[in-house]
């Protein structure tokens, strides 16, 4: 199992690094796309994207989850549309949605679904229509660490909620050495991170500890912004990667390509079944094939199972949305609003997903946003 596990998350770094490395080389001047060589992915990938009147620029802001799927979504769509850029910022989900509900952005990423405020907000920019929820990415909120001589953590909610909430300051405190039987744990501080922006993934770990260790954890599960005491905070998931990996001791929680392009060690959750989970994209689509769509009409919000024991089911996950006006979109835009969102859920866009560390939305979720975006205006 040790071994395994450690192959998985080094060939899903290379993957991440490699794509990485491609978009370095991009940025760089390459206009190339489509005869690099070697059978580069990218030529084939954009070769079967549909542009459908794409024109000029499209901006869209939000969720840092992401960020590494979108990368790779708006290299490919950009190499295929001649004279189109996507222009996306990361800056985290609360983020987008504000710019969005401001009009700045033609769609927000979020890794939570519209407030019902925020709903409200929204039918200011969408005239004639509102804000919806259309599930894009899915993946594991994986709880990344960093402890010489500890290659493979096991925690369950109740630790990880204590160690969080500043309840848990010792590595080798008696409820994870009783987890990590034979483990050489240290006497040393854990130092937490924590991210500083409002996130949609501080959000689903908030929901996912309120739903498994309710008695450990009683903050807001609705909250974006960290709400315990203690820690130390970091800017995005990739502020949060790189402040776990330059620091002996420390645990922090970022989505899973983040671990894997950082080589972060990452946690294996005891959910009460035969055997402890680890935070892989297989392991998350278990658990997000569970999803419920709780939204109506052309909102498709899912209700996500936190509390799964189902074995092989990894119960920290966060599905990211593309959040977009079903009607009322800017004319000047919409066109490549559309194809572009046609792209990332087609098969093509969700394929790229696990090479680059994520989950693909299950079928019959991909199936109904593709059914929807066609019918934005």
């Amino acid at each position: 199992m040790k071994l395994s596990r450690k192959n998985g998350l080094r060939a899903t770094a290379i993957g991440a690094l490699a794509v990485s490395g491609a978009l370095v080389l991009t940025a760089c001047g390459s206009d190339d796309n489509t005869s690099a060589p070697n059978g580069d992915k990218t030529s084939a990938a954009a070769s079967n994207v549909k542009c459908d009147g794409a024109k000029g620029q499209l901006l869209a802001a939000g969720s840092s989850a992401q960020k590494n799927a979108m990368d790779v979504w708006v290299k490919n769509f950009q190499a295929a549309c001649s004279g189109v850029e996507i222009n996306y910022q990361a800056i985290g989900s609360g983020g987008g949605i504000t710019k969005f509900n401001q009009g700045q952005v033609a769609f927000a990423g979020s890794d939570s679904a519209l407030k019902d405020d925020e709903v409200a907000e929204s039918q200011k920019i969408c005239k004639g229509g509102k804000g919806v929820n259309l599930p894009m990415v899915g993946g594991p909120v994986a709880i990344g660490y960093k402890l010489d001589g500890v290659d493979n953590l096991v925690l369950d909610a109740s630790t990880i909620a204590k160690i969080f909430d500043n309840k848990i300051t010792k590595w080798n405190d008696p409820a994870i050495a009783k987890l990590n039987p034979g483990a050489k744990l240290p006497d040393s501080t854990i130092q937490a991170f924590h991210r500083s922006d409002e996130s949609g993934t501080t959000q689903n770990l908030g929901k996912y500890l309120s739903t498994a260790a309710a008695a450990d954890w009683k903050h807001d599960p609705k909250s974006k912004s960290w709400p315990a005491q203690g820690g130390q905070a970091a800017n995005g998931s990739s502020g949060v990667a790189t402040a776990v990996k330059d620091a002996e001791g420390s645990i922090g929680y970022f989505e899973l390509s983040y671990a894997a392009a950082n080589k972060i060690s990452t946690v294996s959750i005891n959910t009460g079944a035969a055997t402890p989970v680890a935070a892989t994209s297989e392991n998350a689509s278990k658990a997000i094939a569970a999803a419920k769509i709780k939204g109506t009409g052309s909102d498709l919000a899912l209700s996500l199972d936190y509390a799964t024991k189902a074995e092989g089911a990894y119960p920290i996950v966060l599905v990211t949305y593309e959040i977009a006006c079903d009607k009322g979109n800017k004319a000047e835009t919409l066109p490549t609003l559309k194809a572009f969102l046609n792209y990332t859920v087609s098969e093509e866009g969700q394929k790229v997903l696990s090479e680059a560390g994520y989950a693909p939305l299950p079928a019959e979720i991909a199936t109904k946003v593709r059914e929807i975006v066609p019918t934005l205006s």
